[in-house]
């Protein structure tokens, strides 16, 4: 299968970035939000960076005006009707995007793939939801998406071998790297790094050290290039907290327990850069 015209369904900081380099790859793009103030946002950005980019002479003018010609913003999932691919990138809530997915599957074409960008949710449980469970993957996205290179892609159990190698050779022509990733409770990333940043959590919630020094320690002594509560903010806790706590629920196991320090900022609104607090204040 040739896939020719991408649809994104949600224009936040994961959506637009997919937006983005897919219109930069060539792809007509069907860019999604029910809500018209975000997806107004996510226009204006893309708008603005290629602008940009315009002014430093690392594009044309031309190819300017062909991003803005190969860009369709709707706030109707309906515009959906006629592309080849869907990639979902809403809110991380296994319940949400089985209902949305579902409605994708009666929307969208026969052929069309249907794909969930997730960070650690069950590819199979949100295809079993959907009327095309053979056609539905998991590809998960990096912020920031225009950045970071890697795409895990994640078939889900009836996944047919036609719809992952499209998606695989999709994620090549974006830009990106695909690396294949088995069906598992935060597939290879988060698997390993969520207990990790986790337990920079515990560790400031039981003031040893604080979020700056922990972050200073991890960078200093370990090599990291951001520390674990920086990151935190960058990711966002509430999406940190949710990986959490669908690791307890699919494993069983309390060394996944999530830190209290991250249910306190989440009800406290501190989700991290994107509400200008986490660990860190960013109002500055």
């Amino acid at each position: 299968m040739e896939i020719k015209k991408v649809g994104v369904l949600g224009a936040g900081t994961m959506g637009s970035g997919i937006a983005q380099v897919s219109v930069e790859a060539g792809y007509i793009v069907v860019l999604v939000d029910v809500v018209p103030e975000i997806l107004e946002k996510a226009v204006n950005g893309l708008n603005k960076a290629w602008a940009k980019a315009v002014e430093k002479g690392k594009v044309t003018a031309e190819t300017l005006a062909n991003n803005n010609a190969l860009l369709i913003s709707s706030t109707d999932i309906n515009d959906f009707k006629d592309v080849d691919i869907v990639i979902e990138a809403i809110v991380e809530n296994i319940d949400i995007k089985k209902k949305i997915q579902k409605q994708l599957g009666e929307i969208c074409k026969a052929d069309a793939i249907l794909v969930t960008n997730t960070s650690a949710l069950s590819i199979t449980e949100i295809a079993a939801a959907t009327n095309r469970p053979d056609k539905v993957l998991g590809m998960h996205f990096f912020n920031p998406v225009v950045m970071m290179k890697l795409v895990e892609v994640i078939p889900g159990a009836v996944t047919t071998d036609d719809a992952v190698q499209a998606v695989i050779e999709l994620a090549k022509k974006i830009g990106k790297e695909p690396v294949l990733a088995k069906e598992s409770p935060g597939f290879i990333v988060n698997r390993i790094l969520v207990p990790y940043i986790n337990e920079a959590a515990n560790v400031f919630q039981e003031g040893i050290a604080s979020a700056a020094e922990i972050d200073k320690a991890m960078k200093l002594g370990a090599g990291m290039p951001m520390g674990p509560l920086a990151l935190a903010d960058m990711v966002g806790i509430d999406i940190v907290l949710a990986v959490c706590e669908s690791f307890v629920k699919e494993f069983g196991d309390s060394k996944y327990r999530p830190s209290l320090a991250f249910k306190q900022k989440v009800r406290a609104g501190h989700l991290g850069i994107k509400t200008g607090k986490g660990f860190y204040d960013y109002s500055k």
